[in-house]
């Protein structure tokens, strides 16, 4: 059954946020005050090692995931870990501490033939074959990003001399579909130009949550081409090649937001 704050009454919503506060500070181990307004969101710890190395500030580990404060970016970066349950739950914390715009920076397997690794995906919607989202909205309403977060990416990769695809990407919850030849098939006619396995979760619970979110992906891997299945000898190149370009996006991206000031939603329902 679909969740709806309408049935909350105030009483329950102030508790709800009472224990959302307690387990986001339980969870990545940091105090709520230090939280930047602007997030970036990551699934690796190297990621996050970089960040820190670049930007300064304290890493804070808590009991299920990780976070580095760089008030001079006035940007926070959290290691959420993997997958569709843990991008809800990061959503559904960050609600406390109302962040002006979430980025996720996320690897995908490319599924077009033209992707080569180390390509910028900017996703403009991503189908929702996964078992979490249900839970915040119908299954009929559509997984998009927050359109302004994307349009700000775009200018600074375009004004970077960086080149990107836009489109739809699969998001899904089954981690060996690549030995399932009817999935694959599946994929092949939805025409999507990538498969990530967060996505369609963090734009639907950013919409139902009134979390601004967007997205830039990274091609780790070609899963469709002859060994272009990640292995832990090419996700390490791939850390090692790419990682400080893809979080220099992020950060202008977020930067920029913070400094402009600019309004990023536009209605509330």
């Amino acid at each position: 059954m679909r969740r709806s704050r309408v049935t909350l009454c105030p009483k329950d919503i102030q508790a709800k946020k009472a224990i959302a506060k307690d387990m986001l500070e339980r969870y990545t181990g940091s105090s709520l005050k230090l939280y930047q307004r602007q997030i970036i969101l990551t699934n690796f710890d190297y990621y996050l090692q970089r960040f820190k190395m670049m930007g300064g500030g304290k890493l804070y580990a808590g009991s299920v995931m990780q976070v580095c404060h760089s008030p001079d970016w006035d940007v926070s970066m959290i290691d959420f870990s993997i997958g569709s349950p843990t991008a809800a739950l990061i959503m559904e914390l960050l609600t406390v501490v109302e962040p002006k715009a979430v980025l996720f920076l996320g690897m995908c397997g490319g599924l077009h033939h033209s992707l080569k690794v180390g390509d910028f995906i900017l996703p403009m919607a991503a189908i929702r074959d996964e078992g979490t989202s249900k839970h915040f909205m119908p299954t009929r309403v559509p997984a998009l990003p927050t359109f302004k977060i994307q349009k700000f990416i775009s200018q600074i990769l375009v004004e970077k001399g960086l080149d990107y695809r836009t489109g739809v990407v699969h998001t899904t919850d089954y981690r060996f579909w690549e030995f399932d030849q009817k999935f694959k098939e599946k994929i092949y006619e939805e025409r999507a130009l990538a498969i990530d396995m967060e996505c369609a979760t963090l734009f639907v619970t950013g919409f139902a949550c009134r979390v601004p979110i967007g997205a830039l992906l990274l091609v780790s891997d070609l899963p469709h081409k002859r060994k272009g299945i990640k292995t832990k000898q090419s996700a390490s190149a791939v850390f090692k090649k790419f990682t400080d370009l893809h979080l220099e996006m992020g950060v202008k991206a977020m930067s920029e937001i913070a400094d402009k000031g600019e309004h990023i939603r536009h209605y509330k329902w």
